[in-house]
């Protein structure tokens, strides 16, 4: 029954490599929607907050111009909305899919930090549904906390080559891992965690495993397609790690496997709320892939616990 079952994995997770391959990636050809370069900021620290906030939002509102005039409708609107005055980005970046790094609370003054990292198919054009979740996980969390929607990659998408290998995720942990230093530059004495949906658990777990530790204190996988390890003793990293995942979440139907296909490894390895792995899983209650943070659900609540430290109230799987 075993061989049985692990061939139907490499089946399924072949099947998965085939359609991703094989689907017609048009949204490659698509031309690029114009916008400046970002603001030169270099590192910032918590006096230059005020003013990189306010260049942030310039930039944006110079890229929502040339959008308009490009025909970028859609786009524009998203940009103007974010070159609003109450928005605060530590990073933003119009071109391409887009870059940025928007923060909620007070940043410099914060006790706990958390920073949200996104999975696939994320970008300014979607970005509604990352600042929703960030929102609501900050209003959860309470006083001197902050949360920033750290949208500093290049998603895969769902339904692409991309998404079943790590290339993406390695390409972006050195700048997860540059971005958690600039916090502490900013902020010396506030706990950063990481909270790492879908995807952005493979970018997490690529950070983690660097050359050098990664200051964080826990490391959050939810709805995860695995990490690319065997076993969270593999990231080498002294935070606590924590996975969970809700019953509605289709991930769960995803092979958590790995294979070799001409040369690439597709998948992703272990599950990560298995036995096997070794976080400590919590409950997510019972809902979809990006049902996590909704206003109100266990899995917003635990993973604010988780946030907040307070580690002995989360609620177990």
């Amino acid at each position: 029954m075993r061989i049985r079952a692990g061939r139907l994995r490499r089946t399924l997770l072949a099947a998965g490599v085939t359609v991703a391959v094989a689907f017609p990636l048009s949204g490659a050809a698509r031309p690029e929607i114009p916008a400046p370069a970002p603001a030169s900021l270099g590192r910032v620290t918590a006096p230059e907050l005020t003013a990189a906030y306010e260049e942030n939002r310039a930039n944006a509102a110079e890229a929502a111009e040339m959008a308009e005039r490009y025909g970028a409708r859609e786009r524009a609107a998203e940009l103007r909305a974010m070159a609003s005055p109450d928005r605060r980005f530590l990073v933003f970046d119009g071109r391409g899919a887009g870059r940025t790094a928007e923060v909620f609370g007070d940043l410099a003054d914060a006790e706990r930090v958390a920073v949200l990292v996104p999975g696939s198919d994320t970008s300014l054009d979607s970005y509604g549904r990352l600042r929703s979740g960030a929102r609501a996980l900050h209003g959860e969390l309470g006083p001197r906390t902050a949360v920033v929607a750290w949208l500093g990659y290049e998603t895969p998408g769902t339904v692409s080559p991309a998404v079943l290998t790590t290339g993406r995720a390695d390409a972006a942990a050195p700048a997860l891992r540059s971005f958690v230093a600039e916090l502490h530059g900013i902020n010396a004495h506030a706990r950063v965690s990481l909270l790492c949906h879908s995807y952005g658990s493979v970018v997490c777990a690529s950070a983690a495993s660097g050359p050098s530790t990664l200051d964080v204190a826990d490391i959050a996988f939810f709805a995860s397609p695995g990490t690319g390890a065997d076993k969270a003793a593999d990231l080498r990293t002294p935070a606590r790690i924590w996975a969970g995942r809700g019953g509605g979440d289709w991930i769960a139907e995803v092979p958590h496997t790995s294979a070799d296909v001409f040369g690439t490894t597709f998948g992703f390895g272990t599950d990560p709320v298995s036995g096997g792995f070794g976080a400590r899983v919590f409950e997510a209650g019972g809902g979809g892939h990006s049902d996590y943070l909704a206003p109100g659900s266990v899995p917003l609540e635990n993973l604010a616990r988780i946030v907040r430290g307070d580690g002995s109230e989360v609620t177990d799987a």
